[in-house]
């Protein structure tokens, strides 16, 4: 993989960010306070959407969630969204009338499909998204992924970032990303919305 000097970003402003957090998670755990405060000290308006009942999800709840939350997109917005957070958020996306256009999406632990550790969410994931056809309207896509994500392979994410087309990140050790495995900050994603000087490793 190579080196990325400067993660490709927007050259517009990054006004808006959404963070949806994933399974088993609230906006208070892993990495989201720690974004949700770097972005406001940055005056960004950020809003981080509470999803109910995250130990037992609903897909149609967590969809009427973020649909009321994000109820609207921008080239200068962008959506930071984690785990099983992300298939929420593309099929919200996917239901929007075009034409729409999304400034940025951040992924992290993305994918689409069953896991194979958590069959309780079968259900949830039965449907799948299109995919391909949301990612022309997201003009900067970005997966970041880790090498040894116990819950969502990282084939998975890079499956995702195939069908979207995306710029993939990996960042070693990091596990799913969560604050029980140590990880509390993502600097990562600073980078990639040009909040802090870009140090990463990347493909595409």
């Amino acid at each position: 993989m190579p080196t990325s000097t400067s993660p490709t970003t927007s050259e517009l402003p990054v006004r808006r960010v959404f963070i949806v957090h994933g399974y088993g998670a609230t906006p208070d755990d892993h990495w989201f306070p720690w974004l949700r405060d770097l972005l406001t000290a940055h005056g960004v308006e950020v809003t981080v959407v509470w999803l109910p009942e995250p130990q037992a999800p609903s897909a149609a709840d967590w969809h009427k969630a973020v649909s009321t939350a994000v109820d609207r997109v921008d080239d200068e917005t962008w959506i930071v969204a984690h785990s099983l957070g992300a298939i929420t958020v593309l099929r919200r996306l996917a239901e929007l009338p075009a034409p729409w256009s999304l400034g940025g999406a951040v992924f992290v632990a993305g994918f689409t499909g069953r896991l194979e550790v958590l069959p309780v969410l079968d259900t949830f994931l039965a449907d799948d998204v299109d995919v391909t056809a949301i990612a022309p309207n997201i003009r900067h896509r970005h997966v970041i992924h880790s090498d040894d994500d116990a819950i969502v392979p990282p084939r998975a994410s890079v499956a995702l970032a195939d069908r979207l087309r995306a710029r993939t990140h990996l960042v070693r050790g990091a596990g799913h990303f969560l604050g029980s495995e140590g990880v509390t900050t993502l600097p990562l994603v600073a980078e990639i919305l040009e909040l802090v000087s870009a140090t990463t490793t990347s493909r595409r």
